[in-house]
């Protein structure tokens, strides 16, 4: 199966490239590369295609000749959207309607990574796919938006689609050093580093962390059932920890107690997060999660592989 991979040179589409190759499929990327990284493609021969998913000519032309999407190109981070927004929503919504079009073009499975973030306000713990969302960030919005165009096509088009929604996922090829790197492999880096760690709001806010390789899983599976429903599926299993507990569980596996400040509460943060598994069980029920101390430990030694050298 020839299957192209929007934002293939980031962090999950590495490891996803990495896996479809390993599975005897043939895998294309298309980047822009502004927050992935080319390299870390090298040695795997795969195409890449080089645009920005707001460019529905460059889109279409790396899905021609493909059977399957996996669609996890996106500006992302909370943040970031809320300093720009804009362009938060050209790559997230406009990327994902430019995405959908190529491949019914193309007549291709599409299967796109949207975010537990889309809850937002909506205090329900564990969160259940057909609850309400109600958007805190523009990134938030943005995905949500192209949760709405991605079923729509399917209920228009008759498209085969998945929407998946990804709850705290960390693992190897994660950037640990830019400025909106997600809290695990910042935290190991500047841990490993002897750098000080910066807490926003007290530290018992709380998230159902995900390693990397169930998230492969999931979408590898979908590729190949082409597993299409008419709602998101909630991509975490109900683990939900605090942000002080995940510090003093890498405290542990490194036997460093790192200097620890505490912030101001970001704007637009989540307070707590964690998934009910009930759906995801049933439509991919071989797929297990990985405990949060051997991912910490998988994940550290990947950051010393590759950042501390």
């Amino acid at each position: 199966m020839r299957v192209l991979v929007t934002g293939g040179a980031g962090f999950i589409g590495t490891n996803l490239v990495r896996r479809l190759f390993e599975s005897g499929h043939e895998a294309v990327v298309f980047d822009d590369f502004s927050t992935g990284l080319e390299s870390n493609l090298s040695g795997l021969g795969v195409q890449v295609h080089c645009g920005h998913l707001a460019d529905p000519v460059a889109v279409a032309a790396s899905v021609r000749g493909v059977d399957a999407v996996v669609h996890l190109g996106a500006r992302g981070s909370v943040p970031r959207s809320i300093a720009h927004p804009v362009s938060t929503h050209e790559v997230n919504a406009t990327g994902t309607l430019n995405v959908l079009e190529a491949a019914r073009a193309q007549g291709a499975y599409v299967v796109m990574s949207s975010s537990s973030s889309v809850y937002g306000a909506n205090p329900l713990l564990p969160k259940v796919e057909r609850t309400w969302t109600q958007p805190l960030s523009p990134y938030a919005a943005s995905k949500l938006a192209g949760e709405g165009y991605m079923l729509g096509y399917q209920a228009s088009y008759d498209m085969p689609t998945l929407v998946l929604r990804f709850f705290n996922v960390f693992g190897p090829w994660q950037r640990p050093d830019h400025d909106y790197a997600a809290v695990v492999p910042k935290w190991l880096w500047k841990t490993m580093t002897g750098q000080a760690i910066e807490v926003h709001g007290d530290g018992t806010q709380t998230r159902d962390f995900t390693y990397v390789d169930s998230v492969v899983d999931v979408l590898v599976s979908a590729v190949e059932r082409r597993v299409s429903l008419d709602s998101p599926v909630n991509l975490a299993f109900g683990k939900r920890v605090s942000l002080l507990e995940v510090l003093t569980r890498m405290e542990a596996l490194l036997g460093v107690s790192p200097e620890v400040r505490f912030a101001a509460p970001r704007v637009s943060d989540v307070r707590n997060s964690e998934n009910d598994p009930t759906l995801l069980r049933s439509v991919f029920p071989s797929v297990e999660p990985m405990e949060l101390d051997p991912a910490l430990e998988r994940t550290a030694v990947w950051l010393r592989e590759h950042h501390l050298r």
